[in-house]
């Protein structure tokens, strides 16, 4: 997840990398190794007791640490900054992109029966679910698994060895990882995710693995890999246990007139001159809502229960109106009623292509030319923009297309 917005995020999302969150530069001098307070191979063997103590086997604390080589790449991961800044605008126009919601389409015709029993089992919209899972991992997609995944347990047991300020924390979600594999619900090979352990089409921590996962699949083993229905149905628990979701409630709506402040039901709301920006009724009158503008002259939300269910995934707004609107996007809304001021429109993919290739043709690599925006594409965007006088935000739209249609 390449994340960055405007928030302080989540424990559990400050600790992963992935799809969804931060573009992140590493930079030169952070690779160096951590100064241990012993050897690796001595903590490990010293560390062996209290894992013990703590419910593991000694067959499967040897099958998985005896050997095990420490990730030192996490901790330049968890020093790193964000390299772009981006505006809302842009911030939403990268990750609704058309290939999220052309390839969620197809995920949510694929798996329409698996959506219909998550609905009637826990309430939870396929709108919620379609936009979590494409901001996490592009719906499960193996480019994003193969080029941004990395064994969980090198970088847990780095982490609990070597990183002092949260020690407590990384050795027990070491602990939780190898319980998974005591459980027999997963092996050490299978268990790549982020840097801090985050895995799964959903990106789960081994403690939500644990005590909120679900065997939706009725195979015996709670799994957020391979088929999504784990990992959507242990989802849908998260959304309900940790952020309150409430069955049938919208997350909220974009609305025209003043501008919002406070909460009111709908109806007050609708009393108030505050009414849906698509024309449509309030479809549950009698619920709450908060007003939020998140930029002075863009579009206004009215935002409910379900919004902040999202944000208990990760508290930031900019992440939760992203996947609000993304699976809004996929079950066939268009784009915001009013534009935020100086932005524009989104770039098709085609488009998005198109730039790729023509940076590509002019030297700067993009990494391929699939449509999709990544960190090198951004970098290759952001070199091009440094040539020609640009700000260098890397930001693959529309007026950097004009550009390098000029340009060549």
């Amino acid at each position: 997840m390449f994340r960055f917005d405007d928030s302080r995020l989540h424990r559990r999302h400050i600790l992963r990398g992935g799809l969804a969150s931060a573009a992140a530069l590493v930079l030169p001098g952070e690779l160096q190794a951590q100064k241990a307070e012993q050897p690796f191979e001595q903590w490990v063997a010293a560390f062996r007791p209290k894992a013990l103590a703590r419910g593991i086997s000694g067959a499967t604390y040897d099958r998985v640490m005896t050997g095990l080589k420490p990730d030192m790449g996490v901790f330049a991961l968890q020093r790193s900054q964000p390299e772009f800044k981006e505006q809302l605008w842009q911030y939403l126009n990268r990750r609704v992109s058309e290939w999220r919601i052309v390839t969620g389409r197809e995920r949510a015709r694929q798996y329409s029966g698996l959506f219909d029993r998550l609905e009637a089992d826990f309430g939870v919209s396929r709108v919620t679910l379609l936009g979590l899972w494409g901001m996490e991992t592009a719906y499960g997609d193996p480019v994003v698994f193969q080029n941004h995944m990395r064994p969980v347990f090198p970088c847990l047991a780095a982490l609990a060895w070597d990183e002092p300020r949260r020690r407590n924390y990384w050795e027990t979600e070491l602990i939780n990882a190898l319980r998974i594999v005591e459980r027999g619900w997963s092996t050490p090979s299978e268990m790549r995710g982020s840097w801090a352990g985050a895995m799964g089409h959903t990106q789960w921590m081994p403690e939500v693995w644990l005590n909120i996962g679900a065997d939706y699949d009725g195979d015996g083993r709670v799994n957020p890999f391979g088929r999504p229905d784990d990992a959507l149905a242990g989802t849908c628990r998260y959304l309900i246990q940790r952020g309150n979701y409430r069955r049938g409630e919208p997350w909220g709506y974009e609305v025209k007139g003043p501008a919002p402040s406070g909460t009111h039901s709908y109806a007050e709301w609708q009393k108030a001159g505050i009414v849906r920006a698509d024309g449509k009724p309030y479809a549950m009158p009698q619920a709450r809502a908060q007003g939020w503008v998140p930029v002075a002259g863009g579009p206004q939300f009215l935002i409910g229960a379900n919004f902040n269910a999202v944000k208990s995934y990760n508290p930031s707004m900019n992440y939760a109106l992203a996947i609000c609107h993304l699976g809004d996007c996929v079950m066939g809304a268009g784009p915001f009623v009013q534009a935020f001021p100086n932005s524009e429109r989104a770039p098709t993919l085609a488009e998005v292509q198109e730039i790729q290739q023509r940076l590509t043709a002019l030297g700067f690599d993009t990494g391929g030319t699939d449509g999709r925006v990544g960190l090198q594409t951004m970098r290759a965007v952001a070199n091009f923009q440094r040539k020609i006088n640009m700000k260098p935000d890397g930001y693959a739209g529309v007026t950097l297309l004009a550009r390098l249609r000029r340009a060549s």
